[in-house]
């Protein structure tokens, strides 16, 4: 053998090896390099996250209205709902799509007791000023709503998307139900004035804490404020 055919054999042997090396050492199309992490698809989430279902759905509804009540709107983030629900970022978008869809569902879960306005709204119309100010105050004075009440509330203060969220749900959920239910000029106006009316006294008892509003007796405050939503809900 030559000593020319020797050097073209190692050579040829050195390139097939680096070849095999290069190969080896970059990663497949569509396929992250080793210590990287692959990007996260959204949409559906793998089989394995979707079988958790309405569980995991509860899960995150209750982190992200945790998650909204300590931190604000603009410090929450899906990733931090995920992670304080145990589940993967993509079944949060999966189910809510984006953070102010997560934020939309907190609102609701939050004002669920809220809900239940049908039961104030059936009594007879003289009282209904006294049952909506008694039952508003009521859903206040619950430690376990007020908290995260209190929050929503100022989310919507200093966030223009957390306000849109608020208002739709407000105007949407609530007040169109107690102006359809009455029977006078202008309702969905009144409901409003009324909503107005003791929202303001949730920021002067309950975000300001002025005194003695806030340690005022909730009857005291009914007894006070119900002829005002009365006049408001009925016209007299």
């Amino acid at each position: 053998m030559t000593e020319e055919t020797t050097e073209a054999g190692g050579a040829a042997t050195e390139e097939a090896g680096a070849a095999g090396k290069a190969s080896a050492e970059e990663p497949a199309a569509g396929t992250a390099a080793a210590g990287e992490t692959a990007p996260r698809r959204r949409g559906r989430p793998s089989r394995k996250a979707a079988a958790d279902g309405p569980d995991a759905r509860t899960r995150i509804l209750e982190a992200a209205r945790t998650e909204f009540a300590e931190r604000g709107y603009d410090k929450t983030s899906v990733r931090g709902i995920a992670k304080a629900a145990g589940v993967d970022a993509a079944l949060v978008h999966h189910y809510f799509g984006t953070k102010d869809g997560v934020f939309a569902a907190a609102v609701e879960l939050t004002f669920e007791p809220a809900l239940v306005l049908p039961a104030v709204l059936d009594g007879p119309p003289e009282g209904l000023g006294e049952r909506l100010a008694a039952f508003f105050l009521s859903v206040w004075e619950d430690p376990g709503t007020r908290t995260p009440l209190l929050a929503i509330l100022r989310s919507a203060v200093t966030h223009e998307a957390a306000a849109n969220v608020l208002r739709d749900f407000v105007l949407r959920r609530l007040l169109e139900r107690i102006a359809a239910e009455l029977d006078v000029p202008d309702p969905t106006l009144r409901a409003e004035l009324a909503a107005s009316h003791m929202l303001g006294i949730v920021m002067l008892r309950y975000v300001v804490r002025a005194e003695p509003l806030a340690s005022a007796d909730p009857a005291e405050i009914v007894a006070m404020v119900a002829p005002t939503l009365q006049r408001y809900v009925a016209g007299r």
